[in-house]
């Protein structure tokens, strides 16, 4: 992709002062960047640290990797995709309907690869974001608005001896291509989202596979079909269709799912046929007993699979329940005392979630860190905006999460707010009283909702403060953006 040209001092710092500043070339940016350019603003960069654009669709490449969310809501309202090749897209679709939306809203000359932004400084005086680069390079610009979302960093386990091991490790988010797994004998760490993809795909090289599972987590069938091709001309040709599909599947998850994630008779229905699908897949009592969770549905992600059972039933697939003690060179001990060897150990074990905006040294006015604010957990106005940082802007910020629709309707939102406040001109800050009110009301609503039930999930915080979700429905979530 061609980057945009700039006159350049002497130390490499931009000599002129952008309109905005947009960090991250995944979903949330390029949205925030279609929206600028459609609304006639184009002195914009979107500053990405990779060498291609798509944030977690470009590094998520591991073996079944796919969305959870149905395809057919799964791409911007405004670049409608109906070519879907599934009722679930997978991974290189996804980045491939990206790169096109980059093509055909004409981004590309405002990306800037391969320029990581490590701090970001208010200047008071200027009323300007002062930008550093990991190379060193200076950028200012009016308006900064932060596209890096929650799932951008890889989170390891805290075991004892990871140095240790002699084989081959990695995190499903960095997958080894060049690693072959067959014959092998692989220790999957971590039983989430991303383990539920792509351990069906690898159980069929490995010779032997130990899944290390640490709880339980709540499976729900998952309606997944490839499209025929009159299907593909109807969804893809025929607008009214495709509307409507899109317009069912949102009702379906503003109304069931986000009920049952709300507790309630709908949650224990939903139990049930979850219950339904293991007893199904499972008939071994002993193997069930340790996939049955002991928490809420929806306390963690729900996990959709019709074939993450029956990978645990093979004979080449042992579930481990016993914690993990330690890592030594041959492999991986549990803490009662049973040593299992292996030559690969792969993590899959989610990412820093609750870690907003790590690690970019974030200060705004009177040279306060954003850090020391976010002491005892991520908060913003709206997961978009904080008081003292005057011009900052987030998209897929704290609260903000869904466990029951797409992700995409929420960041619409936050674009279309973010670009009210740029069109409005001068310097946006948000009023404390205002902050704290919205705190206080999303504090009432997680604690009527599963998310804040008992549980270790990546929806918390190490205190056990749920600062990823939003609690309520997206058309609540959308109204409120649009009062402002």
């Amino acid at each position: 992709m061609p980057e945009t040209k700039e006159r350049r001092d002497a130390a490499g710092t931009d000599a002129r002062v952008r309109h905005v500043a947009v960090i991250g070339a995944g979903f949330a940016g390029l949205c925030m960047a279609i929206r600028l350019r459609q609304a006639g603003i184009d002195d914009f960069t979107v500053y990405e640290k990779a060498d291609d654009l798509g944030g977690v669709w470009r590094d998520n490449t591991y073996p079944g990797a796919g969305c959870d969310v149905p395809s057919i809501l799964y791409s911007y309202s405004f670049a409608q995709h109906g070519r879907w090749s599934r009722s679930f897209p997978r991974q290189d679709e996804i980045l491939a309907y990206l790169r096109r939306c980059a093509d055909d809203f004409g981004l590309n000359a405002h990306i800037r690869l391969g320029t990581e932004i490590v701090s970001a400084r208010f200047d008071e005086s200027e009323e300007v974001w002062r930008l550093r680069t990991a190379a060193g390079d200076e950028h200012a610009a009016r308006v900064l608005v932060s596209g890096v979302g929650q799932l951008n960093r890889p989170r390891y386990p805290d075991i004892p001896g990871l140095r240790n091991f002699a084989g081959t490790a990695f995190h499903s988010a960095e997958w080894r291509h060049d690693h072959d797994l067959t014959g092998r004998r692989v220790a999957v760490i971590g039983t989430g989202p991303s383990a539920v993809q792509f351990v069906p795909e690898i159980a069929r090289q490995a010779e032997k596979l130990f899944v290390f599972q640490r709880s339980a987590n709540w499976v729900v069938p998952k309606p997944d079909r490839e499209f025929g091709r009159r299907e593909l001309t109807l969804r893809d040709k025929v607008a009214p269709v495709r509307l409507f599909l899109r317009g069912l599947t949102y009702v379906r998850a503003e109304t069931v799912i986000y009920w049952a994630i709300r507790g309630g008779r709908l949650a224990k229905l939903a139990e049930f046929a979850a219950r339904k699908h293991l007893e199904k897949q499972i008939t071994e009592p002993s193997l069930r007993a340790k996939l049955t969770p002991r928490f809420p549905i929806g306390c963690k992600r729900i996990l959709i699979s019709d074939d993450w059972y029956p990978t645990l039933a093979r004979d080449n697939v042992e579930l481990v329940t016993e914690p993990v003690g330690r890592v030594i060179r041959t492999g991986i001990d549990t803490v009662d005392g049973v040593h299992r060897p292996v030559d690969t150990v792969i993590y899959g074990t989610g990412f820093l979630a609750t870690e907003f905006l790590k690690p970019m040294d974030i200060t705004g006015r009177d040279g306060v860190a954003l850090q020391d604010v976010w002491k005892d957990g991520a908060a913003a106005y709206l997961g978009i905006t904080v008081p003292g940082f005057p011009n900052m802007f987030m998209l897929y910020g704290p609260g903000t999460n869904l466990g029951h629709n797409s992700i995409i309707h929420m960041i619409e939102s936050q674009a279309a707010f973010i670009l009210g406040k740029i069109r409005e001109g001068g310097v946006h800050e948000v009023a404390q009283d205002a902050f704290d009110r919205h705190q206080d009301r999303l504090a009432a609503a997680l604690r009527d909702t599963a998310f804040a039930a008992d549980c270790n999930s990546w929806y918390k915080n190490a205190e056990g403060r749920v600062t990823t979700n939003w609690a309520r429905r997206t058309l609540t979530y959308r109204l409120a953006t649009r009062r402002g």
